[in-house]
């Protein structure tokens, strides 16, 4: 005996809405609003928003809309998360809309209470698109340096609470780190590791309890890189991307740029509204990857115009985005400056720049100190002038310059560095590289402090 079954009198039932949980019912300007859903759906990879999509759609006191995505989130106490920072106070009004392939739901009549707060809000680009402000119209200049954690697992990374308040209190105010790759040989393409997103949770709810500030790097060169500079400079092979493309095609790839789209809709969706989340670095030192130096260079700039446009039109925010080539004098990038809202040129004296080579150490005409300020004031000046956009040195440091960290000229050098950046019109100090044992204390207490004391009055 068998049984026909007419499959087109079938149907599965559209997703379902069976709680939202808010937490907190107010919560302060600027501050997080995190909702937790429990759905009744039907998808494969609940990463992928073709096959479950969430969207919410939150009403200011004003009646501005907010488009906010929501996103899969393993944990113990829930899958799905929408996160979100008001900047108006009063009654906001939300809607949360679930879709997948069998239809969609919708749930309407969702509010909270924003109520005013401390908070100043995320990083912009000022009025007068030289410097930095934060979004209450209150200033900024950015004190601080790379302080790289490794995102190896829940409370296991790098960055220590404890040194991170005693970077503040010296007075620095944020810190730049480069992320390891969310998708993994381990999650897929299109999956992203979770162990990685929650300690990049952790790290931001560090920064936002001190008020402190991430210059997140998206792509660190080195995983991008099959064959340029070797060591740990190539990490190509670690990089789930393999699967659809070479690492000289990266950049042109459509396959590739198909699952970068749902990468940086989960960065906006997961961490977006954290208003310590300041910068995107989308990439660093461009030209030490193989789709640069194999591939097409021209294609690599288009491939940032790309990424730059996707989060100015999706981060509702509006975070300033910057990338750099490499330190040396001849890796000046004309269309990066363009592209990004900031200029980021990086410095390594050693790699080409005019440094004295002389014995002689004391005389003003050949003093090293000499040179290495010129170095800073003349590339600075070449963007201030160039671009009409704020200005930074995205990297630069302890390597490749004439004074090493253990050599008595190094304090001096950092101390120009800072200043002579500062008086030719950076927005934040030179990207230092990088925070760890090796740098002597000096480097990061009197300078510092100093420095931002000083842009505290401006």
């Amino acid at each position: 005996l068998f049984m026909l079954i007419n499959i087109d009198s079938y149907s599965a039932s559209k997703p379902e809405i069976l709680n939202i949980r808010q937490r907190p019912d107010s919560v302060g300007l600027f501050e997080k609003l995190e909702i937790s859903l429990e759905l009744k759906c039907e998808f494969i990879n609940p990463f992928d928003p073709d096959d479950i999509d969430i969207q919410t759609v939150f009403t200011s006191p004003s009646g501005k809309k907010w488009n906010i995505p929501g996103f899969y989130n393993l944990s113990h106490s829930t899958l799905w998360k929408i996160r979100f920072s008001p900047n108006e106070t009063g009654k906001w009004i939300y809607t949360v809309k679930v879709r997948d392939k069998n239809g969609e739901t919708i749930k309407d009549g969702q509010s909270f209470i924003a109520v005013k707060s401390a908070k100043k809000g995320p990083v912009q680009v000022a009025a007068n698109k030289r410097y930095l402000r934060y979004s209450d119209g209150s200033g900024l200049y950015g004190v601080g340096l790379w302080y790289n954690d490794g995102y190896e697992g829940f409370g296991s990374g790098q960055v220590e609470a404890s040194e991170l308040d005693n970077l503040k209190a010296l007075g620095v105010n944020f810190i730049s780190t480069f992320i390891t790759p969310l998708e993994t040989w381990g999650t897929g393409l299109g999956r992203y590791d979770q162990n990685i997103a929650g300690r990049l949770d952790e790290l931001l709810q560090m920064l936002e309890e001190r008020d402190m500030l991430l210059s997140l790097n998206l792509w660190f060169h080195s995983y991008l890189s099959e064959t340029v500079w070797g060591g740990g400079n190539v990490r190509w092979y670690v990089n789930p991307y393999r699967q659809v493309t070479e690492a000289k095609d990266f950049y042109s790839s459509d396959a590739a740029w198909k699952y970068q789209e749902k990468l940086y809709r989960y960065f906006i969706a997961r961490w977006g509204y954290s208003r310590s989340l300041a910068l995107w670095f989308i990439v660093d030192e461009i030209n030490g990857t193989d789709g640069w130096v194999k591939g097409d260079s021209i294609a690599a700039s288009e491939w940032s115009r790309k990424v730059h446009n996707y989060l100015k039109t999706n981060d509702p925010y509006n975070r300033p985005t910057t990338g750099t080539r490499s330190g040396g004098i001849k890796e000046f990038w004309h269309e990066g400056y363009q592209i990004f809202d900031i200029a980021a040129r990086e410095i390594y004296e050693a790699q080409g720049f005019p440094i004295n080579k002389t014995s002689a150490i004391d005389s003003a005409a050949v003093n090293p100190l000499t040179s290495s300020y010129r170095n800073y004031a003349s590339e600075n000046q070449k963007l201030w002038h160039g671009y009409g956009k704020p200005v930074i040195n995205g990297e630069t440091g302890w390597a490749h310059t004439f004074y090493e960290p253990s050599m008595p000229g190094y304090l001096a050098m950092y101390h120009n560095a800072l200043w002579v950046t500062l008086a030719t019109g950076s927005a934040m100090t030179p990207f230092w590289w990088a925070h760890s044992g090796f740098i002597n204390d000096n480097v990061v207490n009197s300078q510092v402090t100093s420095i931002r004391k000083f842009t505290d009055q401006i």
